[in-house]
């Protein structure tokens, strides 16, 4: 697949659902939470042990059923690293141009952070895929919808902060998707199937 197909089936759902456990097991329980209740576009965090591994072991599992991505991607090593793996798209809450460059080597997106129009502007010109403003819980909706009338070519996508309730607004802003973790993947298994019920049924009317 080409970057822009993966990138668009990763956002197809319009949100990333993002693993991050202080365990191995943890980490592999909530990605098979996720993945029951329907939700097709994980990325794994880097800051959990093992995680490349499970980055593997799940693109072996889930085949073409679901995008599986990396994130936390800090550097060029970590983004080998997470190509090797299988990680189908890289995430990082900053910019880096050398995670940017191994990313595309490969054929690979990159949703790198930015927080700011200058950033913005940088990543674009870099080729990032999308933009990830991070944290967005520093920002509201708006910021989407003005960044975007002076940059309307800018796909950007809200990670950090964000609820079941308010992904909506984001996405009526002109996000092309919400990047969310506990918020969605918290609680047992049919706790999160229902969540994401309602996540996505939001996401589809708005």
């Amino acid at each position: 697949m080409y970057r822009w197909e993966i990138t668009r089936a990763a956002l197809e759902q319009r949100v990333v659902a993002i693993v991050r456990s202080d365990t191995y097991d943890g980490a592999t329980a909530t990605a098979d939470s996720l993945l029951s209740a329907g939700i097709t576009s994980l990325e794994i965090s880097l800051t959990t042990p093992f995680a490349l591994e499970l980055v593997a072991s799940l693109r072996r599992e889930v085949g073409a059923e679901a995008v599986i991505g990396a994130g936390t991607v800090l550097d060029a090593a970590s983004a080998r690293l997470a190509v090797d793996a299988g990680a189908r798209y890289l995430v990082a809450p900053n910019l880096d141009e050398g995670v940017v460059a191994t990313a595309h080597r490969y054929g690979i997106p990159v949703f790198a952070g930015v927080a700011t129009p200058t950033e913005a502007v940088r990543a674009l010109e870099l080729g990032v895929d999308v933009l990830k403003l991070f944290p967005a819980a520093a920002h509201e909706p708006g910021w989407v919808r003005d960044v975007r009338a002076a940059l309307p070519q800018a796909p950007v996508l809200p990670t950090g902060g964000i609820s079941v309730a308010d992904a909506p607004d984001w996405i009526a802003a002109g996000a092309v998707g919400v990047g969310m973790g506990s918020a969605l993947s918290g609680g047992d298994r049919e706790e999160v199937a229902k969540r994401a019920a309602d996540l996505l049924s939001r996401l589809a009317a708005a």
